[in-house]
């Protein structure tokens, strides 16, 4: 499959993603547990992104364009029922990084996801969940100052200004906190051990 056709079925796999996360907010149905269509939707559109990987290489902007290669990062974001997949991605986007080929801020991302699914501190603290407050704050991490400094040295904003960003976008998308925290933990963990985060 040609470049173009293969950067165009990267950014309508984006679409698809984005329509249904679109409908799920207007139903008020995005923050409460992984939506199971939507859980559908990410592994199918995981496994298709998988394919062109492997047979292209990572999906970097001089292979198939800007969008295409910022749609394929959002498909990788999102391939949270697929570790492998994600931890494979991540140590080609390094390389692509090094190279001088990929946007460092989309590696940040999907590094701090992997580490916050394994239940380790995020580096750059991009993953965001409800404090025992009702807050939104950052998922774990390992020190403030070097977490700042990290973001600044790919041109991100300090922790404490996303923190604010963050809780706006909630808010305008009438996200809420999980009326019972232990129940939703409980219920998170137990997804990470059958998809294979943690043991």
């Amino acid at each position: 499959m040609e470049l173009e056709k293969i950067a165009y079925k990267i950014i309508t796999l984006k679409n698809e993603d984005l329509a249904l996360r679109d409908r799920l907010i207007q139903s008020g149905q995005l923050g409460t547990g992984y939506n199971e269509e939507m859980a559908a939707l990410h592994n199918r559109n995981a496994v298709v992104l998988n394919e062109i990987i492997d047979s292209i290489g990572y999906p970097t902007i001089d292979k198939v364009g800007k969008e295409a290669s910022e749609a394929a990062w959002l498909i990788i974001q999102h391939s949270i029922g697929q570790p492998e997949f994600m931890k494979k991605c991540a140590k080609l986007l390094a390389t692509a990084v090094i190279e001088g080929k990929a946007n460092p801020v989309n590696l940040a991302y999907l590094t701090d996801r992997i580490a916050s699914f394994e239940g380790k501190p995020q580096l750059y603290g991009t993953s965001f969940d409800w404090d025992e407050n009702g807050e939104l704050s950052p998922k774990q991490f390992d020190d403030l100052t070097k977490v700042n400094q990290r973001r600044k040295s790919i041109a991100l904003n300090t922790l404490e200004e996303q923190t604010q960003i963050m809780r706006a976008q909630a808010k305008s998308e009438s996200q809420l906190p999980p009326t019972n925290s232990e129940e939703r933990n409980q219920q998170y963990d137990e997804w990470r051990k059958k998809v294979g985060w943690i043991k």
